[in-house]
């Protein structure tokens, strides 16, 4: 739904290798996660600021992932998030994780917005959700 994608670089470190020296599967996802955390945080939404303020925490619901070619230890790559859906209780993510002109990983990742007590949907937040649908 945005018109242009968010990109967010990150250096990978040693931590994110396993024995081979290569990006461990599980931490692309741990990248994609920050790389959207980052965009709502461009966009002046601040998690916790909408956990207290109105009550909505964000969730993955499912959770699709193509790994294409391995990102190693020191390399620069570059994480998109771009919102190709948005409704009432959930927002739909493309994600991919480049380095340079290489596509390492792709990912198509759905959140849905919960009540932070209930843990039950809840609509996303009209400002919020408004601003997504608007850059579209």
């Amino acid at each position: 739904m945005m018109k242009t994608k968010f990109i967010w670089p990150v250096r990978v470190y040693y931590e994110d290798t396993d024995a081979g020296g290569v990006v461990f599967y599980a931490n692309y996802l741990k990248f994609f996660e920050r790389a959207r955390t980052e965009m709502l945080r461009a966009a002046g939404f601040e998690q916790d600021e909408l956990i207290a303020n109105e009550g909505v925490i964000f969730v993955v619901r499912a959770v699709q992932v193509d790994y294409l070619s391995p990102a190693r230890f020191n390399e620069q790559i570059n994480v998109s998030a771009e919102v190709v859906l948005a409704k009432k209780a959930s927002l739909t993510f493309e994600q991919s994780i480049t380095r340079g002109d290489d596509l390492l990983c792709k990912s198509i990742i759905r959140i849905a917005c919960l009540d932070a007590v209930t843990m039950r949907p809840k609509v996303i937040p009209e400002n919020l959700l408004e601003l997504l649908k608007n850059e579209h």
